[in-house]
């Protein structure tokens, strides 16, 4: 049980975990994930994690045939600029390993954003909290959990 299970299972939301056998060789552990759930690329949702003018950090989550596009994140949570936060960091943070990071459960919370594109799925997929694990809940209800606003995030 992750931190992330416990977070939707506290919430009383309806979800599924799906498990698969890792690659550690694997280039993308998103895209990974889609092959061998056998689930399309865009309903796939990777969670990245962003330092905002230096300072604060902020979560984005994008799908993993997509790209995390910086400036609007950085729109988004008002910033001037966002660059990627240090792996150290994220992990310090977190509490999750890359590869691993879920929306879900986090040490401690941050500004979280969703690429719109979430919406067009009645569930969509990310990590629930190490890598080869995944949970599957409607866009809604991780944007409820995690507060997180829908915007355009994905380049």
């Amino acid at each position: 049980m992750t931190p992330a299970i416990n977070s939707a299972k506290h919430a009383g939301i309806a979800f599924q975990i799906h498990e698969y056998d890792h690659d550690v060789t694997a280039q993308s552990y998103g895209l990974e994930a889609a092959e061998k759930l056998g689930v399309a690329v865009e309903q796939v949702f990777k969670t990245l994690v962003v330092k905002l003018d230096g300072k604060q950090l902020a979560v984005g989550i994008v799908p993993v045939n997509g790209q995390l596009g910086l400036k609007q994140i950085a729109k988004a949570a008002g910033a001037k600029k966002a660059i990627m936060a240090e792996p150290l960091e994220v992990e310090r943070t977190t509490g999750y390993v890359l590869g691993g990071v879920s929306p879900l459960g986090q040490k401690r919370r941050l500004a979280t954003f969703i690429d719109h594109s979430a919406k067009n799925f009645a569930s969509i997929y990310v990590s629930a909290g190490r890598r080869g694990l995944e949970i599957e809940l409607a866009p809604g209800d991780l944007a409820a959990l995690s507060q997180a606003t829908f915007v355009p995030l994905a380049t």
